[in-house]
């Protein structure tokens, strides 16, 4: 069966997955990019906004295995937009323009669903309103035995946890403090014996932490 993949998922030194305060200006809340700045340098990220050049290191080599074998993502309405409630401007898309980084099928979980949308790229967004079970049914399905990617947001990765169905998490541990936001780690004592635990540090003082299922 395909796995159940986060890879790049950055965590404050404080468990924070990002600020409080989202708005459309602000897709991190108070966090601004300082969760996502080890990223910004690495060839992967480069490569992503059609660019040449970047850094080769340990960040690189940890962020660049975001899309191998990957056929869909799972994401959080709140990673999707900054909107709330039921859907009010249908001309949203997400935050990424309109050739998003996935191309693959999209599956945004919430509570009130809207047409799907089909972007440049390969990219299509559906909305679904159901269960971590019931999002990962629908994206295996769309997949096509390739691996499923949960996204984000904090909330997104912590149900998917809670239901034990996440067999690869990387987690880029980055050294600040936020003291707000959304929590990763809440209500997941224990979630270490689950899993393999490996960690390695780059230069840029992130700690890239895998756990992966024996």
């Amino acid at each position: 069966m395909s796995l159940v993949r986060v890879h790049n998922f950055s965590v404050s030194l404080d468990g924070y997955g990002t600020g409080e305060g989202q708005s459309l200006e602000a897709p991190f809340g108070h966090a601004g990019d300082r969760l996502h700045r080890w990223f910004f340098p690495t060839r992967t990220f480069h490569a992503m906004q059609g660019k040449e050049g970047g850094g080769t290191g340990v960040d690189d080599a940890m962020a660049r295995t975001w899309g191998d074998g990957i056929g869909a993502e799972i994401m959080g309405r709140n990673k999707f937009g900054p909107q709330r409630g039921p859907w009010q401007d249908h001309e949203w898309n997400g935050w990424w323009g309109p050739n998003p980084p996935f191309h693959t099928p999209v599956f945004v979980m919430t509570h009130h669903p809207r047409p799907s949308v089909v972007m440049e790229g390969g990219t299509t967004f559906h909305f679904v309103d159901g269960s971590p079970q019931e999002a990962l049914a629908r994206a295996r399905e769309a997949a096509g035995g390739l691996d499923v990617r949960i996204g984000g947001g904090p909330a997104t990765i912590r149900a998917f946890l809670a239901a034990d169905l996440v067999d690869h998490l990387h987690l880029a541990v980055v050294p600040i403090l936020l003291g707000r936001g959304e929590r990763v780690w809440d209500g997941l004592e224990g979630l270490e014996e689950r899993f393999r635990v490996e960690s390695v540090t780059s230069p840029s003082g992130v700690t890239h932490m895998t756990f992966t299922r024996p």
